[in-house]
């Protein structure tokens, strides 16, 4: 039993962190128009939008727990709403940095999943994508997010685990695509909401009362953000 231990761990050490082939070009291609085909219908996208959300308040999260803010809680909701809250001071770097996080983190881990596939790491994405999906969980405090979580991060477990090489590349650049084209949709309607109904409790007004600058230019910063990983993030999945 030790002797089989020993010998696995060398295995499973290889199996995460070898590089796998690229896919064939029509599967990026599809897998491109398969995530434009979730985030543009709205109807589609309602339902799409709860893996956005996890990302959108996991980057509060992280963020907050790398500034040194104690993270107390997350909670997911059904209408794809999110609340992170942590504790520390009410200003300065590290509640600036928090704030900022929420729109900016679907598309730069968009990003950074791209670079990881350009570099033939498909294994690597899934395993590191269910590794946050499980320390995530650890800190969700209501049962629809429980239940968003242990979905989301099964559906990465399965395929990580069961599903063969093509299958593993075709979900990996499916996730990387719709991060990458759905982390562009959320700031647009966060500005349509403003223009709208006020929405003077979004992150980008959270922003501007941290710092005194103007929320239009935090929101400028968000589609900055994602427009920038969506293109450099679709040259590195397209070879280009």
């Amino acid at each position: 039993m030790d002797s089989l231990a020993l010998t696995s761990l060398p295995d499973l050490w290889d199996r995460v962190f070898a590089s796998q082939p690229d896919p064939d070009r029509w599967v990026v291609i599809a897998t491109l128009v398969a995530a434009l085909a979730v985030v543009v219908p709205h109807g589609l996208w309602r339902v799409a939008r709860n893996a956005i959300t996890i990302a959108h308040e996991g980057g509060h999260g992280l963020v907050a727990l790398l500034t040194g803010r104690t993270l107390t809680g997350i909670r997911l909701h059904s209408d794809t709403s999110g609340l992170t809250v942590s504790r520390g001071k009410p200003y300065g770097l590290g509640m600036i940095l928090t704030a900022a996080a929420g729109y900016t983190a679907p598309p730069l881990l968009g990003l950074g999943g791209a670079a990881l596939l350009a570099a033939g790491h498909i294994t690597l994405l899934l395993w590191l994508a269910t590794a946050l999906l499980v320390v995530m969980l650890v800190m969700i405090r209501n049962a629809y997010g429980v239940l968003t979580v242990v979905l989301t991060g099964g559906m990465f477990l399965l395929v990580s685990w069961l599903a063969g090489p093509q299958v593993q590349a075709a979900f990996a650049y499916a996730v990387v695509w719709f991060l990458l084209v759905g982390g562009v949709r959320p700031a647009f309607e966060l500005q349509t909401k403003r223009a709208r109904e006020g929405a003077r409790d979004s992150d980008a007004d959270q922003l501007s009362r941290l710092t005194h600058v103007p929320a239009a230019l935090w929101l400028f910063l968000f589609h900055t953000v994602s427009l920038c990983s969506v293109m450099g993030g679709g040259r590195w999945l397209l070879g280009v």
